[in-house]
């Protein structure tokens, strides 16, 4: 069951304004530039993360429009993504350490959680500085490992576009009702 966004009640109205005004934009405003200064501080934002043993299984490829990185990681975007992440002002590839050094796990079974929790953070702060995130899977992984030289024990997982959202680009969004978040489903 969801419940339209206009739906609201109590506990949404002391939702912080930070969450419940975040949303993912259908198109970015493809004149405004992200200051170099504002990028670190966004990595500064996801670099804040918990994570498992504090092992931060984290990496970005951050391209700002107009570089060459943003241009090679245009050129790995599938259709549906190619129509509206390359007017963000910055693209970001998301990478999970998936292999740690120096222990006996052939991979970290927490690598993946711990990347979506520092992206998490770099949401909730470009939400803070009047910008917006839209995470996406729709490009081509092994295409962005190859050309960025990501070895194999760190994996591509998935892509973040940051800046300001075009007018008119708010989409109608639904959330699930809370009952449905619990588990043992609630009986009707």
């Amino acid at each position: 069951m969801r419940a339209a966004a206009g739906a609201f009640d109590s506990v949404v109205y002391r939702l912080h304004p930070l969450l419940s005004g975040r949303f993912s934009p259908a198109r970015f405003d493809d004149t405004f530039e992200l200051a170099p200064e504002d990028v670190e501080l966004l990595l500064e934002g996801a670099r804040w993360a918990p994570s498992a043993g504090n092992s931060q299984p984290w990496a970005f490829i951050v391209g700002r429009r107009g570089d060459d990185v943003h241009r090679r990681l245009v050129t790995q975007l599938a259709g549906s993504s190619a129509v509206w992440a390359g007017d963000a002002s910055l693209l970001v590839a998301n990478l999970a350490h998936v292999y740690v050094a120096g222990t006996d796990w052939n991979h970290s079974e927490f690598s993946r959680y711990d990347l979506g929790q520092a992206v998490a953070h770099m949401t909730v702060q470009a939400q803070a500085m009047g910008l917006f995130v839209r995470q996406f899977r729709a490009f081509d992984r092994a295409g962005i490992a190859d050309s960025f030289g990501v070895p194999p024990h760190w994996e591509v997982t998935t892509m973040s576009a940051v800046g300001r959202a075009a007018a008119g680009s708010r989409r109608a969004r639904e959330r699930r009702v809370r009952r449905d978040l619990l588990w043992p489903p609630a009986v009707q």
